[in-house]
């Protein structure tokens, strides 16, 4: 699944099928789950985490780092930089639940069917589902969107590639046929798909030029959801304005839900200068992801005297692989020793040490911080799952623990900066006059830190010394993060920082993420460039697993296969998200275990806190 579902621990028990009666009509169901029953009851009147009282009204101010050019969702990631906060416009065929990690429910759908074989799914569309011009929302819109994104979109086109067809069964229904039955997922993957109006799309605009759904476009577009674009400056601000007539105000799904009149995003260039227009209060609310600047950045008078509040938001619904990716399409990345290497040369304990003020801790695993994250040496089902690619995977897989280096003094690091060496060696390079060079030909090995957010560079320039020490060329740039963005779709990079955001379901993400058909997609998250046949038979096995255990056994089985793969160096993470906000607002009593802090969906503007910290800047 996306990083956003997941399943909770312990669950095996999988849930009936919804299928056809013995008379051949479909049998009707309100959600789906992958494994489980599902929470809340056909009829329920809205989710437990949300206030049906919450106050309308309020204008919520948000950082957005970098830029924009483009309001169409189909060409995100592939052609100019999208505008935060699109997808609100829009809806898709179910919703996910974030008081369960594995279940969705109907939003522009009513009801869903599928068979015990999972070889098809069919949608029945709410009657009263309707764009924002007010025309209905019809299974035309559904066909065609599902048809642009394949299109158009290389990580959809993996992601819905075993969607054969959708077709048009009823005045409100479709049916989606897959290439196999087994893949549990698949339906509610469909169930995911964000809806746009066919009608829009295929017409033309005020200046009475056609709309082209493969290009960008800074044209408002038309959607059916809570909320619609007011106004923007390109590249500068975006506001959003809640929808007060929206067909769905009123549903299940929607009640507590979306209560800011306006979404005003507000972008920067840099982080810096982000930090501190929130303490001007030009921004509202702030996510940190700097360890320093938690530690250092909010000792200021509105802190102290709580207009601003800091709080921390337990992050139980994913994990994650953040890492130095190693671009191993270029020829020096390609012998696995040369990538174990410069892992030794991080200095992570010191890092975290010195820049940190140790907050964080080492990742270990793609799948860091949850259950699903490898350990020790595989056994079990584990094991005979991993026996079925034993030939082609490196044998440590099976006879030790996958562990990273370990420095933090002098001697733990001249130890790995040996280790390091010793490894280049065998891969055929050798120390001459303090370079390190090829063998055969004498060129130095070199390889540049690319990135796109100056607070990263001085994470970069600690880790170069330590290169430099084994004799590699380096060197280290940031650039926009439109010219990033091209970069990475051209892979045009050595080095980059990359990370993947992994669900407590891992399903068909993993073939965008690690498969090697997605290696040569532009625009793909195999940013490393995998091809590698027995991670794409694991891959496989991961999205037909027939239980949970069986899921978490081969999911723990890629795990493995990728760490002693060595394709990264892994960095750090930390379990809780970081906010600061101007307190300004209300929120639920209880927010939902796996929905981080809710904001600001679940929140609402509350007028007599934003009378007693004052007036905005």
């Amino acid at each position: 699944m996306t990083p956003a579902l997941g399943l909770a621990p312990g669950i095996s028990a999988i849930t009936p099928a919804y299928a056809q009666s013995a008379s051949g009509e479909l049998t009707w169901q309100h959600a789906l789950s992958l494994f489980g029953e599902v929470k809340y009851p056909a009829g329920f009147k809205r989710f437990d985490y949300v206030n049906p009282e919450a106050p309308k009204g309020g204008t919520v101010r948000q950082i957005q780092i970098g830029t924009f050019d483009n309001f169409n969702l189909v060409v995100a990631g592939v052609k100019g930089s999208l505008a935060g906060g699109v997808q609100l416009i829009y809806e898709s065929l179910m919703t996910q639940s974030l008081d369960e990690v594995s279940t969705e429910y109907g939003e522009l759908a009513e009801a869903v069917s599928h068979p015990e074989d999972f070889s098809w799914v069919t949608y029945r569309l709410r009657q009263e589902a309707k764009w924002h011009d007010g025309k209905p929302v019809t299974p035309d819109d559904v066909i065609f969107s599902l048809d642009a994104f394949k299109k158009n979109h290389p990580q959809y086109s993996a992601y819905y590639r075993h969607v054969m067809k959708a077709e048009k069964v009823g005045d409100r229904e479709i049916k989606f046929s897959f290439d196999a039955p087994g893949n549990r997922e698949l339906p509610q993957i469909v169930g995911q798909l964000t809806i746009l109006p066919k009608h829009w799309w295929e017409g033309a605009d005020s200046e009475g030029r056609k709309r082209d759904i493969s290009a960008t476009t800074l044209e408002k577009p038309l959607g059916s959801g809570p909320y619609r674009i007011k106004e923007f400056v390109p590249g500068r601000t975006l506001t959003l304005e809640r929808v007060k007539d929206h067909w769905g105000r009123d549903s299940s799904t929607n009640v507590g839900r979306n209560n800011f009149d306006e979404l005003r995003l507000e972008y920067f260039r840099d982080s810096t200068v982000a930090l501190e227009a929130f303490k001007g209060d030009q921004v509202d609310w702030r996510t940190e992801n700097s360890a320093k600047n938690w530690a250092t950045a909010y000792d200021f008078p509105a802190v102290n005297d709580k207009r601003v509040l800091l709080e921390e938001f337990p992050n139980r619904s994913s994990g994650i692989m953040q890492a130095f990716a190693l671009n191993i399409r270029r020829e020096q990345f390609r012998d696995p020793r040369v990538r174990r290497a410069l892992n030794f040369a991080f200095d992570f304990e010191e890092t975290n040490k010195q820049m940190f003020f140790g907050q964080y801790k080492r990742i270990s695993s793609y799948f860091d911080g949850t259950e699903l994250a490898s350990s020790g040496v595989p056994e079990g089902r584990e094991l005979e799952i991993l026996e079925a690619v034993r030939a082609e995977v490196p044998p440590e897989v099976f006879t030790k623990p996958y562990t990273n280096p370990t420095g933090g003094n002098p001697e733990a690091v001249r130890e790995n900066l040996r280790e390091a060496l010793r490894l280049l060696k065998e891969a055929g390079y050798e120390v001459r006059e303090r370079k390190l060079v090829d063998s055969k030909t004498g060129a130095q090995f070199a390889l540049e830190l690319l990135g796109a957010d100056p607070t990263f560079e001085r994470v970069m320039l600690f880790f170069k010394p330590s290169l430099e020490r084994l004799g590699i060329a380096v060197s280290v740039r940031t650039i926009d993060p439109t010219q990033y963005e091209n970069r990475l779709r051209n892979w045009d990079f050595d080095v980059v920082v990359s990370s993947w955001a992994e669900s407590l379901s891992p399903g068909n993400e993993q073939r965008e993420y690690w498969g090697s058909q997605a290696a040569d997609m532009a625009g793909s998250r195999n940013v490393i460039g995998i091809k590698n046949p027995a991670i794409d038979k694991l891959i496989e096995r991961l999205i037909y697993a027939k239980g949970r255990d069986d899921l978490v056994a081969a999911t723990r089985a890629l795990d493995r296969v990728l760490l002693w793969n060595h394709y990264v160096v892994p960095q750090w993470n930390y379990p809780k998200v970081r906010t600061a906000r101007w307190d300004r607002f209300g929120r639920p009593s209880e927010l939902p275990k796996y929905g981080l802090s809710g904001f600001p969906s679940l929140w609402w503007w509350d007028a007599d806190k934003a009378a007693k910290i004052g007036k905005r800047s």
